[in-house]
């Protein structure tokens, strides 16, 4: 077994390069430079970049990916299309001797995409977010106590494995180990259906009247349950096309015990509701 290592230790002095500032990248940066390590940033605009060493999101940062040169760790905080479908110039700018990792929150498709191309590469996801987007978005501490999640193909040597681990650990994250379809399946019901179901609520009601009472009557209640389908409309679809099989089956399901809460309803089998209810109630606890 692999002795636990710090992250200073496994990178030995090399910079780690964060290709993408936006809530990820950014927050990313804020927390590696605060803990001392150097960090090359990427972006595509100049404009993205300047602002990213302004907010000290990266000691520095360029939008040319040459400036990845001598990066012992390379983190992809890129749009899920991106990682589905990386570009030429990017893999071709790696450095071959640097572990890559991205931080998409589908693993599958990205491990079929990245692993055939590169000679080092770990799937991670970092459970954690806000609704924010793009280079202002970025702050300090988001990945505290949350899940990073490491998705192993089996193609990984134990060193990068570490690594990647070390990473989790050095952002004060929970680091969980799992198998990348596990990983696709659990999400599509934690992460990316409640989107849809989130979305589907704010459209309903935004159908229905008396709109301007709906309107004035929302209220925290209201204002939870459609945080997320509030949100970044790209980053919902994105989810759903690069995990559409898993998204269907949760889709499904919740589309079927929706139905069942209709019957009893309509049934006014008032008892069976207030069961079914009581068993979310129960279930509730053991997500948070």
């Amino acid at each position: 077994m692999t002795t636990a290592r710090s992250l200073a230790d496994c990178l030995a002095g090399q910079a780690i390069g964060v290709v993408g500032l936006g809530l990820i990248g950014g927050s990313l940066g804020l927390d590696l430079r605060q803990r001392g390590h150097r960090v090359v940033g990427v972006a595509h605009r100049q404009s993205t970049v300047e602002r990213a060493l302004e907010r000290g999101l990266a000691d520095e940062a360029s939008s040319d990916l040459s400036c990845l040169n001598g990066c012992g760790l390379v983190l992809l905080a890129l749009p899920l299309n991106q990682l589905v479908e990386p570009a030429a110039a990017l893999l071709q700018a790696l450095p071959p001797e640097a572990l890559v990792l991205d931080t998409g929150s589908v693993k599958q498709p990205v491990l079929a995409a990245w692993q055939p191309q590169l000679p080092r590469f770990v799937g991670c996801h970092p459970m954690a977010g806000t609704a924010e987007a793009g280079v202002e978005a970025g702050v300090a501490g988001l990945f505290q106590g949350r899940p990073w999640v490491i998705t192993p193909s089996g193609q990984e040597s134990p060193a990068d494995l570490e690594m990647a681990r070390a990473l989790g650990r050095d952002l004060g994250s929970t680091v969980l180990e799992c198998d990348p379809a596990d990983h696709d399946r659990a999400v599509a019901f934690i992460s990316h259906m409640p989107v849809l179901v989130s979305a589907a609520l704010l459209q309903s009601a935004a159908a229905a009247e008396p709109q301007g009472l709906l309107q004035a009557l929302a209220s925290s209640g209201f204002a939870d349950t459609t945080r997320i389908g509030g949100g970044n409309p790209e980053l919902g679809s994105l989810m759903a096309r690069c995990n559409r099989e898993a998204v269907q089956q949760a889709l499904a399901a919740y589309s079927k015990a929706l139905h069942h809460l209709a019957e009893q309803v309509e049934a006014e089998d008032w008892t069976g509701l207030q069961q079914a209810l009581a068993t979310a109630q129960a279930a509730r606890p053991t997500f948070l």
